[in-house]
C-alpha cells in the first residue's frame, strides 16, 4: 500500500478551502466576529501568507493522522512493521492486500471516518478549550462545525482517491 501524496496535498487544501466558505461573513463569519471581539480592521493587519502558510503546514499533519485513522489497512502494514519491512513481508499478507487492500478505500467511508474524528475528537477539544476560556456555546460549535465538516472532507478525499 502506497500513500497517495496528489490526495494528501490537495486534501490539506480542504482546511483552507472551508474556512473561506465557513469563515465568510455571509456564512459565520459575522458570528465568529462577534464571539471573538475581532473587527475586520483587526483581521486585516494579520500576515495573510503566514497565516495561511502555517495553517497548510499544520493541516498536511492532519491529513497525514487522518489518513491512518481512515483507511484500515495502515493497520494491517503496522503488524508487519511499516513500510521498511514490506519487502520482508510473509506471502500471507501480500495475500491478504492482494485480497482485501482496497476494502473500505470508498469516498463515503472516508468521510464517515472523517466525521467521527471531527465529533468525537476535535470537538471535545474545542469544547474543553472553549470552557476553561469562558467562551459561548456558538463559538465552540462555530469552530467545531468548521473541523467536523473539514476532517469529513479530509476523511473522503484520503480514503476514495486511491
Amino acid at each position: 500500500m502506497e500513500m497517495n501524496w496528489i490526495a494528501i496535498f490537495v486534501s490539506a487544501l480542504a482546511t483552507l478551502v472551508v474556512g473561506f466558505v465557513w469563515y465568510h461573513p455571509k456564512v459565520f463569519g459575522t458570528a465568529w466576529m462577534k464571539e471573538t471581539g475581532l473587527t475586520q480592521e483587526e483581521l486585516a493587519k494579520g500576515n495573510m501568507l503566514k497565516i495561511f502558510g502555517l495553517t497548510y503546514i499544520f493541516s498536511l499533519f492532519i491529513v497525514i493522522i487522518e489518513s491512518s485513522l481512515t483507511i484500515h489497512q495502515t493497520g494491517a502494514l503496522g503488524m508487519i512493521g511499516g513500510p521498511p519491512k514490506l519487502a520482508e513481508a510473509l506471502p500471507s499478507f501480500k495475500a491478504f492486500m492482494a485480497d482485501y487492500g482496497t476494502a473500505y478505500r470508498t469516498f463515503k467511508h472516508g468521510a464517515l471516518h472523517g466525521f467521527m474524528s471531527g465529533l468525537l475528537f476535535a470537538f471535545p477539544i474545542i469544547a474543553i478549550n472553549g470552557l476553561f476560556e469562558r467562551k459561548s456555546w456558538k463559538y465552540i460549535w462555530i469552530h467545531a462545525g468548521f473541523w467536523i465538516a473539514s476532517l469529513t472532507i479530509i476523511g473522503s478525499l484520503i480514503c476514495g482517491w486511491v
